[in-house]
């Protein structure tokens, strides 16, 4: 078995290192991709989509009624026509991005004062929707050299710029006089891009590179604008840009731009065909900033989250703590405890003179006769074990006092378990997301997968999860096997459609609900038939090479003790080592590992959507102490569940090596309620959904852990 466990790491690493290449050639590595750009140069700027903290809805900037539309004229610095999307990975696509050229035209070096760009005309309906997106506080993304557009902010005690990804749609303010909400566009943007000199010989030849983008907004009135449509001074604004139309179908606003008068929302949205017309204009200046490197300039999008790397220390200790604590009973187990139990055993065998087992003769935990047309086995196959009479008594009773507990269980610990033809593939799909994610902090950790490789990690997760089918194949049919099971094209059908196809199911479905909003986070009926062809003609014909490896070639894992015939009837158990109650507190402690970092991950995920996590060297650490963690509450759970005389441990490992998953879907719950402002059915549907479908992936690949370790742990003590 651990010839088999350093194969898969072998084969993993390789798998990883080809990975890693073909991304170090494609995509963006620090301090390699740069791109330069020469004096007077045109440089494109592209839009993305707007996006909320307050709900899970995304849209493309270009699908909102009430902004400039493209022109699809063609711009110079890009071969694209304005309003033309660019190509996206699967990541971007799934993470709700919609790329496409914009009508803005910056030129390196040239300062603008102001350029307009149109003057849309809007419907009392668009204006509604306008209103409800500015109350949910949208924020929009816009795109320079790779660079997300952002406001920049300045730390409480003035010693650190930062930056907080995109800026306000709009804002909502309180009219002093009427105290009702108002809601005002933001139709002006004074765009700052911030450059330096190249390094190397590019620099010496006069190149430019950009080290920041920022976005400043305004709100301003139609009225003080010039003949060309940009407002007179844009420092000095009178009345802003508010979303409001005169029930009588003139601009209200125009006429009497002090009066606090606000009709109720069923005038405002009365259909008589009047228009709002809304200008859209900007400015550009280029500012030299030789304080930032070009390697660095991600860095100011951080600054807030590296105030956090104490908490993430804190984590660390906390794992630690928790972690050797269990190390330390893990090792008396094993140190004291079974070396003791098996000396014992082993001077009772010698006493006896036979060689054979003894058992302690107690109420309860005998073997009993089978009724007429009882099943004797309880796994794929009836279990044919020795044929002799193993369990005969001996008369002398003082030699066996001692030997009770776990070492009554040897004909019967490798009992093939109930629905093995379930466990084994489920067994399989977690190795295969262990793969997975072991592969992903991996690239994480070495700044392979980094916020300007927008979507990458998403991406090369799925990428990961498919070719890492064969590692579920292998681990499911010999598994399958192992517990005795004949039909393996069958379980190689399972393996491959049982998790997959169900993540897929409830992923359509889902589509659905978001589809009838019009959002961009709906994948595109194109994508879909992508993954399902990734799923049928990739990843399906890998899961089943891997399992004709694992059962043709390997075969089953041999067992050190063999079964009996005759099951032992299972004395009554505490209540906390039963199922529910053993699996929750086993659980627990995991959860306690994790929990700390948990935050951080629920708010870049959840809150700071325009966020991005990076500690992912802090989170290799608590994933590595996680995973010992696991191993270790299994071996305990199992060894107290193995001298409680009850040898069902198979699913038993299963369920507690994945337990956590339970405490952090009740995590997610909470977090739902005390720290989110989630609006609308649709988007808590979302939130619940992925939540689920993320604890089902941690507790899959948390279970498998704890399977295999408790499989490695019994083989061990049998042995």
């Amino acid at each position: 078995m651990a010839a088999d466990y350093r194969l898969s790491l072998n084969l993993g690493r390789w798998l990883l290192f080809l990975l890693a290449f073909s991304c170090a050639e494609a995509f963006y590595i620090p301090g390699w991709s740069i791109k330069s750009y020469k004096d007077n140069e045109a440089i494109p700027l592209l839009v993305n989509k707007v996006y909320s903290d307050n709900t899970q809805l995304q849209y493309a900037y270009y699908d909102l009624p009430f902004v400039c539309p493209p022109t699809g004229v063609h711009h110079a610095g890009s071969s694209l026509l304005s309003g033309q999307s660019i190509s996206l990975n699967l990541g971007e696509v799934l993470r709700g991005d919609r790329i496409t050229q914009s009508d803005i035209e910056l030129v390196m070096g040239q300062d603008q004062e102001c350029n307009f760009l149109c003057t849309k005309s809007v419907s009392r309906k668009d204006l509604k929707r306008a209103r409800e997106m500015v109350k949910d506080g949208y924020v929009v993304e816009w795109i320079v050299d790779n660079l997300p557009g952002a406001t920049s902010f300045i730390t409480v005690d003035k010693s650190k710029r930062y930056y907080a990804a995109g800026f306000k749609l709009g804002y909502k303010d309180i009219a002093p006089t009427s105290g009702k909400m108002r809601y005002y566009i933001n139709n002006h943007f004074t765009i700052v891009i911030r450059y330096r000199k190249a390094p190397g010989k590019d620099g010496e030849r006069g190149g430019k590179v950009v080290v920041g983008f920022e976005v400043y907004t305004k709100s301003i009135g139609a009225n003080k604008r010039t003949e060309s449509g940009c407002p007179g001074d844009v420092s000095d604004v009178d009345t802003a840009m508010e979303l409001y139309l005169h029930p009588n179908g003139t601009d209200f606003a125009l006429q009497y731009p002090h009066s606090s008068y606000q009709p109720p929302e069923s005038e405002q949205d009365i259909e008589d065909g009047a228009m709002l017309d809304i200008p859209y204009s900007y400015s550009v200046y280029w500012r030299e900033d030789e304080k930032i490197e070009w390697g660095h300039r991600w860095d100011l999008y951080f600054v807030n989250q590296e105030e956090g790397s104490r908490i993430h220390w804190l984590a660390i200790i906390n794992s630690l703590i928790i972690s050797g604590s269990l190390s330390a009973i893990v090792a008396i187990i094993l140190g004291r405890t079974i070396r003791g139990d098996i000396k014992t055993y082993k001077d009772s065998s010698l006493e006896d003179g036979k060689g054979k087992l003894k058992r302690k003769s107690r109420p309860g935990s005998g073997a009993r006769t089978p009724k007429s047309g009882e099943k004797t086995g309880t796994g794929l196959l009836d279990q044919v074990g020795d044929t002799e009479n193993d369990a005969d008594v001996s008369s002398d009773e003082e030699a066996l006092e001692d030997v009770t507990g776990w070492k009554l269980l040897h004909g019967d610990v490798f009992r093939s378990p109930s629905y093995g033809y379930l466990l084994a593939p489920l067994v399989g799909s977690g190795m295969q997301l262990v793969f997975m994610a072991v592969g992903l902090l991996f690239l994480s950790s070495l700044g392979i997968l980094n916020p300007s490789f927008r979507g990458g990690f998403v991406s090369v997760g799925v990428g990961l999860f498919v070719f890492a089918g064969v590692f579920s194949g292998y681990f499911s049919g010999r598994v399958y096997k192992t517990f005795g099971g004949k039909n393996w094209r069958k379980n190689t059908i399972i393996t491959a459609t049982l998790f997959p196809g169900l993540l897929f199911a409830l992923v359509f479905v889902l589509n659905l609900f978001v589809w009838a909003q019009a959002s961009s986070t709906a994948l595109p009926f194109g994508t879909l038939v992508g993954i399902i062809m990734l799923w049928l003609c990739i990843q399906l014909p890998l899961v089943y090479a891997g399992s004709w490896y694992g059962w043709v070639r390997t075969g089953a894992w041999e067992h050190p003790t063999k079964t009996t015939s005759i099951q032992r009837q299972i004395p009554i158990q505490p209540w906390y080592i039963r199922s529910p109650q053993s699996i929750l507190l086993a659980g627990l402690i995991p959860f306690a590992v994790i929990f700390i970092e948990l935050l951080f991950v629920f708010q870049s995920v959840w809150q700071d959507k325009s966020g991005y996590y990076y500690v992912f060297g802090f989170l290799s650490v608590v994933s590595i102490i996680l995973i010992l963690t696991i191993a270790e509450v299994t071996i305990v759970t199992i060894y107290i569940k193995l001298c409680s005389e009850d040898y069902n441990w198979w699913w038993h490992s299963f369920f507690v090596g994945g337990g956590s998953a339970v405490w952090v879907f009740l995590y997610c719950v909470w977090y739902y309620f005390t720290k989110l402002h989630i609006e609308g059915f649709v988007s808590g549907l979302l939130f619940f959904s992925y939540s689920f479908m993320a604890c089902v992936v941690y507790g899959l690949l948390c279970g498998t852990v704890g399977f295999l370790t408790a499989y490695a742990f019994v083989r061990r003590i049998y042995a």
